[in-house]
């Protein structure tokens, strides 16, 4: 079943972002290697793809696990949980109807 990882950063925490992007990026490309993954980035603090210095709200990953308890545990061991990235993670079921 597909979930989405909705994750909302602390205020100030670009630096620490992007010291731990790779780490970050490596694990969840496991997932996209593995065909798991629907779709995933990130939400700029600002209306720009590019936000600089503005840095990032949050990050939104929807991806396939065979279990509400085993999405929540993958989120839970993310880079950017354990190096205090994001001050708050949300995982919850979420059914593709479009496109």
């Amino acid at each position: 079943m597909w979930y989405a990882i909705i994750s909302e950063d602390h205020h100030d925490s670009l630096t620490i972002r992007m010291a731990t992007r790779a780490a970050h990026l490596a694990r969840a490309k496991k997932l996209v290697d593995e065909g798991r993954v629907l779709i995933g980035g990130p939400h700029p603090s600002i209306d720009s793809e590019d936000p600089g210095s503005a840095g990032f709200s949050g990050s939104l990953l929807v991806v396939d696990f065979p279990s509400l308890d085993e999405a929540k545990e993958w989120a839970e061991n993310d880079p950017y949980v354990t190096a205090g990235v994001y001050k708050h993670v949300t995982v919850k079921p979420f059914n593709l109807v479009l496109p």
